[in-house]
């Protein structure tokens, strides 16, 4: 055990110190990537998760996660964003003997409807905007404690009438899982991937790349577990410039900055999400989360409140689960995220033998 941690550690600090590129905001394109999939992974304060347990929304960005425990599931998820957007995913897998365990997916987010006007104000008419993902995914157990997986995904956004894109990405993983001891430990890089066509002639943007280092652990003897998750192994500098937090020194006349330590702490941790599950009852579940760098961002420091946490609950049933989660982004509001997953082999009734 603590030979893996230290893995994981060395792993996180290599990586961190030896690529040190600009901040991420506002570079890339088809962000909606990025965004939050299920209720359970929203109200767990992460992007994915690394937790080897059957779920089908596990997969859609780890797919090393898919296997045959998944075989002819589904699941339907919907999220309440912010200023009439909205967004969501529906996703299925199938299993085969000798080729491995496959999902496929679609996700959608609406952007909602618009005016257009000219430069003089004199209203054209309406419009829509809109992004779509279609993913092929598969995965295989190459030994008992280790599994692998890869998502081919073809992405469609349509902004505007004349205003068009469209790319191809993948998402390759790595899982350990050791079932004694409950621990699960995923290596993830999303979103590999090229703009096959950009908006604009020869404008082409460079797509929400990210690697990242995963892991859960269920308590031996409490009814938790616990998920951390290391963001974007591949950058290490993840702040940036905003004129509104620098506080000048009124002798001097320059800026007060943190001290070197307090800086390296403060990069280190936008890096981390971290999340709590409790599990009383089999079919019962609550989630509580906290993502650092969505807390430094998006707080007000007059009226920080609950900005960064995230909370949820899951109903476990035997044909289905249904899960809820909110998370709050800013004092403008919080998004609200509802998931239903359907085990299609609990409603195929059994033909009796006479």
């Amino acid at each position: 055990m603590k030979q893996i941690y230290t893995i994981i550690i060395s792993i996180c600090i290599f990586l961190s110190a030896n690529s040190s590129f600009g901040q991420i905001g506002g570079t890339e394109t088809y962000k909606f990537l990025d965004l939050t999939n299920s209720a359970k992974i929203g109200g767990l304060g992460g992007s994915w998760l690394a937790l080897k347990d059957g779920d089908i929304n596990n997969a859609l960005k780890n797919p090393s996660l898919i296997s045959k425990e998944m075989d002819n599931k589904m699941a339907l998820d919907y999220t309440n964003y912010f200023a009439g957007i909205n967004y969501g995913y529906a996703i299925y897998s199938r299993s085969f003997e000798k080729y491995g365990s496959f999902t496929g997916a679609i996700q959608y987010i609406n952007y909602g409807k618009f005016d257009e006007a000219d430069v003089s104000g004199q209203r054209l008419g309406s419009f829509t905007s809109s992004e779509y993902a279609i993913t092929v995914g598969w995965g295989r157990e190459l030994t008992p404690h280790f599994s692998i997986g890869a998502n081919l995904k073809g992405i469609i956004s349509q902004l505007y009438t004349d205003y068009n894109s469209w790319g191809v990405a993948t998402d390759i993983s790595g899982t350990y899982f050791n079932k004694e001891k409950q621990l699960t430990v995923s290596l993830v890089a999303n979103n590999i991937g090229y703009q096959v066509n950009s908006y604009s002639a020869g404008n082409n943007e460079p797509l929400p790349f990210g690697l990242a280092i995963g892991m859960s652990q269920k308590l031996k003897n409490a009814p938790i577990r616990y998920h951390i998750q290391y963001n974007h192994i591949e950058k290490w500098d993840l702040t940036y410039d905003n004129p509104a937090e620098k506080e000048i020194d009124p002798i001097t006349g320059e800026e007060k900055k943190d001290s070197g330590l307090g800086e390296f702490g403060d990069k280190l941790m936008r890096h981390f999400a971290f999340g709590v599950e409790i599990i009383p009852v089999k079919f019962f579940e609550a989630y509580f989360g906290y993502n650092y760098q969505r807390r430094q961002e998006l707080k007000i420091d007059s009226k920080t409140a609950m900005v960064g946490f995230t909370w949820g609950i899951g109903l476990n049933f035997r044909k289905f689960s249904i899960g809820f989660s909110r998370g709050t982004y800013s004092l403008a509001g919080s998004t609200n995220n509802i998931t239903l997953s359907l085990d299609l082999n609990k409603f195929i009734k059994k033909s009796s033998v006479n």
